[in-house]
C-alpha cells in the first residue's frame, strides 16, 4: 500500500483551517530534496506556516508539498517531499499529529510485523505455514 501520510496531512490541514486555526508543518530540513531557506533551519528542523493567507499556490500532493512563501520579505519557492514532513499542528493550541519515521518504505508495518503477517489466512487470522500464534489487533466498542 502507499503511504497514508499525504492523506493525513491534507485531512489535518483542512481540519485545522476549518476551525479557524493556523496550520504549521514541522519539517526535517536535512532530508534529501527539501528546498527551504536555510537561514531559518534550527537543529535540522524548520517550522512553516502554511495557512492560506501565508502561502501562495499551495499543492498538498501525494509525493511532495509545494508552495511559495515570503521569508524576510523575499519570495521563496518551497519544496517538501512528503517523507520530510515530521508533523502538522495548529499554532494556537498545538493540536495535530507527529508522524513516525519512515525508512524509505511506504508501509505502516515494521519488518518484523510484515514477516509475521505476510501470508495471512483470512479464515483463522494466523500466518499460514508458521507455528507461532501472532496476536492480531482488534477493534472494540468502548463506552
Amino acid at each position: 500500500m502507499t503511504s497514508n501520510r499525504p492523506y493525513l496531512i491534507r485531512a489535518l490541514y483542512e481540519w485545522i483551517a476549518d476551525n479557524g486555526m493556523t496550520p504549521h508543518l514541522l519539517v526535517d530540513a536535512e532530508r534529501p530534496d527539501v528546498v527551504v531557506p536555510r537561514d531559518y533551519v534550527v537543529d535540522g528542523r524548520i517550522v512553516l506556516n502554511v495557512a492560506a493567507t501565508a502561502v501562495q499556490s499551495l499543492v498538498l500532493g501525494n509525493e511532495a508539498i509545494l508552495f511559495s512563501a515570503r521569508f524576510g520579505g523575499r519570495p521563496f519557492p518551497v519544496e517538501l517531499p512528503i517523507a520530510a514532513v515530521v508533523g502538522i499542528y495548529a499554532r494556537e493550541n498545538g493540536q495535530g499529529m507527529l508522524f513516525a519515521e519512515e525508512d524509505g518504505a511506504d508501509s505502516s508495518l515494521t519488518d518484523k510485523e510484515a514477516k509475521g503477517s505476510g501470508e495471512a489466512d483470512a479464515g483463522t487470522g494466523s500466518a499460514a505455514g508458521s507455528g507461532d500464534k501472532a496476536k492480531r489487533p482488534a477493534l472494540r466498542v468502548v463506552k
